[in-house]
């Protein structure tokens, strides 16, 4: 055996020596090893078993297979040019001709369909495209002193290139100012912040205005090409933004005076989660939606310069809050309704002593956020209700009450007032000296207090903490200035707003309704006037125009029935799904 098994170990050498001086193809070779092997065999066994090898139909089959991916890989294939849509019509009108099997009728169904026809379509539109970038020779007389050139060309989608240009006060040059994060300026890696353009298209700029530039950028066609002059300026590294912000206030680039590019700008709502892309210019940050696919960012205010431009506008706001500040003053707590005789003679209601100094610096703009879910062996966060008088805001918290009573909970408030003969101290209030209650507003101890007809009243942070304890959902309604002060890592409080209707809607749905008087006063309940109606539409288009940065969830109370099923939801939500918080939530 041993002759014929040296023989077979060295014949690959010479097939290989013959295979690469290309004297015969391996199939040829592979078809005629069993006859030079013959001489060198023993036994007929081990020859028949040399034949059967390498006779096999599907060895062959590789190895012609492997011959025409050799011989194509030499050639550099470029698509088929005739088109592989007029190809599938002649195999399909060729293929009815012929006896109808299962092959040939599955076959003609596959090429009848829409899809695949549009499929190689699309292959015969790719396939005729030259994408390789044709580039203007470079000049003989070019001078090697001359600053070295760029030529870069980009293929022209829908979107757009990504990038803002400016003129250098200096120089004068026109010189790339930004590059969008994820635009295609950016992904193609190839321009640069700094660079100096010369030519777009082969159209020189430096006697053109940015504007004139852009509009040339846009009336392009198909492909640009830039020759540039690149920046000496080495870029640092920058990594993808991991930082998001929840804005607090509505923004239209289209309307924005001092954005550079209101093309390139990225306008948001109030609530919107947008993701910081770029901090490297300080008045103007990029960012993206959080939830969009589309990579590429778009300018928005920074946070310092937006609070600059609020600041502007101080004077004429802090008078607007001065304003709302004498407004609120005449108003009550809700907990204690009062008839409108009560509210026209009596002063301050649960009023927040700090909270007029506080509005005065509170700039809406950005809130750093994080995504939070709720643990199983967590407290549950505070849930604050806000609303107008007459808004319906009790009705929906005594049907979330009753509808299950051990996991949902409220305060009990403080009061100097003396106990009255059914009234149980801890229960319907905690009765404390008017000594004490003093002494806990100077300690902060209240959320928010006030003195009606010489008693002091008010919501005490431990009566909160008592319901969280119990390891209840503690329903808290509050005036909406006093929120700010309840946003804290130990409350996490989700606050909605409760909305009312039109005023059309309000007339219709309210007519038989009646408005609650005070709980201290055995005053009948009054109904709803027209007067009612107005203030309540003012009353809730103030709080959502001054405090509507801080509400999580609106709910407009059309339907009392709906009304309660969507805050139900939305409550359910809250202790199994994921919502964006402030980081400082997070972080003891």
């Amino acid at each position: 055996m041993l002759p014929w098994n040296t023989a077979l170990l060295s014949a690959p050498g010479r097939l290989l020596e013959r295979c690469t001086t290309g004297s015969s193809s391996l199939y040829e070779l592979l078809t005629a090893l069993p006859a030079q092997l013959q001489p060198h065999v023993d036994s007929q066994e081990d020859l028949t078993f040399l034949w059967d090898m390498f006779g096999e139909k599907s060895l062959h089959s590789l190895v012609k297979i492997h011959e025409k991916l050799h011989y194509f890989e030499k050639q550099s294939p470029v698509p088929i040019l005739h088109g592989a849509a007029a190809l599938a019509d002649d195999l399909a009108e060729e293929l009815q001709s012929k006896p109808l099997n299962t092959e040939i009728g599955e076959l003609l169904k596959l090429l009848s369909k829409p899809n695949i026809k549009a499929l190689l379509s699309v292959h015969d539109t790719v396939a005729q495209k030259n994408y390789d970038p044709v580039l203007p020779p470079i000049p003989d007389d070019i001078d090697e002193e001359e600053d070295s050139v760029k030529i870069i060309r980009l293929v022209k989608n829908r979107e757009p290139l990504g990038a803002t240009i400016k003129r250098d006060e200096l120089t004068g040059a026109i010189v790339v100012a930004r590059i969008m994060r994820g635009g295609a300026a950016d992904r193609s890696g190839l321009i640069h912040i700094g660079d100096e353009l010369r030519e777009v298209n082969g159209i020189p700029v430096d006697d053109k205005k940015p504007e004139e530039i852009i509009q040339i950028l846009a009336q392009s066609q198909g492909a640009i090409t830039f020759k540039i002059i690149p920046s000496i300026k080495e870029e640092t590294p920058t990594i993808e933004g991991k930082m998001f912000m929840k804005a607090l206030f509505d923004y239209d680039p289209t309307e924005d005076k001092a954005i550079p590019c209101k093309e390139a700008g990225l306008s948001f709502r109030k609530g919107d989660i947008l993701q910081i892309m770029s901090q490297d210019d300080a008045t103007w940050w990029q960012a993206r939606h959080e939830s969009d696919s589309n990579p590429r960012a778009g300018l928005i205010p920074s946070k310092h310069f937006q609070e600059r431009r609020f600041a502007l506008k101080r004077p004429e706001v802090h008078m607007q809050q001065l304003k709302i500040s004498n407004r609120k003053s005449s108003g009550f707590r809700r907990s204690f309704r009062l008839s409108r005789k009560d509210r026209k003679t009596n002063k301050s209601m649960y009023e927040c002593k700090k909270s007029d100094q506080y509005d005065t610096a509170d700039v809406p703009t950005y809130e750093e956020v994080a995504p939070y879910r709720r643990q199983p062996n967590e407290k549950y966060r505070l849930v604050v209700l806000v609303g107008p008088v007459g808004v319906g805001l009790n009705e929906l918290k005594r049907k979330l009450l009753i509808s299950n009573t051990q996991h949902y909970g409220v305060t009990v408030p403080h009061t100097t007032r003396a106990r009255r003969g059914q009234e149980n101290d801890g229960v319907e209030y905690i009765f404390i000296s008017k000594h004490l209650f003093e002494t806990d507003v100077q300690n902060n101890k209240f959320i928010e207090y006030g003195e009606y007809k010489n008693n002091y009243y008010g919501t005490s942070i431990d009566s909160v903490r008592s319901v969280l304890t119990k390891n209840k959902v503690c329903l808290l309604d509050v005036q909406p200035h006093t929120v700010k002060h309840l946003r804290t890592l130990e409350f996490k409080p989700f606050v909605i707003f409760i909305k009312p209707p039109s005023l059309e809607r309000l007339r219709e749905t309210r007519k038989n309704s009646k408005i609650i008087s005070s709980k201290d006063e055995k005053v009948a309940a009054k109904p709803f006037t027209e007067e009612d109606f107005q203030e309540m539409i003012k009353s809730a288009q103030m709080m959502e125009s001054q405090y509507g940065h801080l509400f999580d969830k609106v709910i407009v109370n059309d339907d009392l029935t709906t009304a309660y099923n969507e805050l139900k939801t939305t409550f359910d939500k809250l202790e199994t799904e994921t919502f964006w918080v402030p980081v400082s939530w997070l972080h003891s």
